[in-house]
């Protein structure tokens, strides 16, 4: 089975889009044995928070289910040993997650966008509001992923 760590800011928008957006596409695809998802911040500024209204009304109106229960957690050093592959969202969550895992020797932590053959962030709602395009980048991300599985 791979694990997979989905990674953002706060782990209330994007990340938590992304485990429940990649759950879905692997259950649709009759793979959701081969895969475990989770999600976590780079920050504690959410920790124990719930999913933001705006990220689950996305969702919902895109027919993929969540976790109601979700709340943010941080990031922790053992999350390297824990998890085959760790995606972040922007360079910046991959610059921040350099303070619990300073090394890479296994190769495990990419950017998102890079599994949609794209080099730039997911776009951040938190800043614009626009969750569909933040939608359609983890979508983009989550199929290219699970086309190299």
């Amino acid at each position: 089975m791979t694990k997979i760590l989905f990674v953002c800011h706060g782990n209330i928008c994007r990340s938590p889009m992304a485990e429940f957006i990649f759950k879905a596409l692997a259950e649709a695809k009759g793979l959701a044995g081969e895969y475990y998802a989770e999600s976590a911040a780079v920050s504690a500024e959410e920790v124990g928070n719930p999913i933001y209204p705006p990220a689950k009304r996305c969702l919902t109106q895109h027919g993929v289910s969540f976790d109601q229960g979700k709340r943010a957690r941080q990031v922790t050093a053992a999350d390297y040993d824990r998890f085959d592959r760790i995606i972040c969202m922007d360079a910046s969550n991959l610059r921040l997650i350099g303070r619990f895992m300073p090394d890479d020797p296994e190769g495990k932590i990419h950017l998102m966008m890079s599994y949609a053959g794209r080099s730039r962030d997911v776009a951040d709602p938190w800043y614009t509001g626009d969750f569909e395009t933040t939608f359609q980048d983890i979508l983009a991300g989550c199929e290219g992923m699970l086309g190299k599985a």
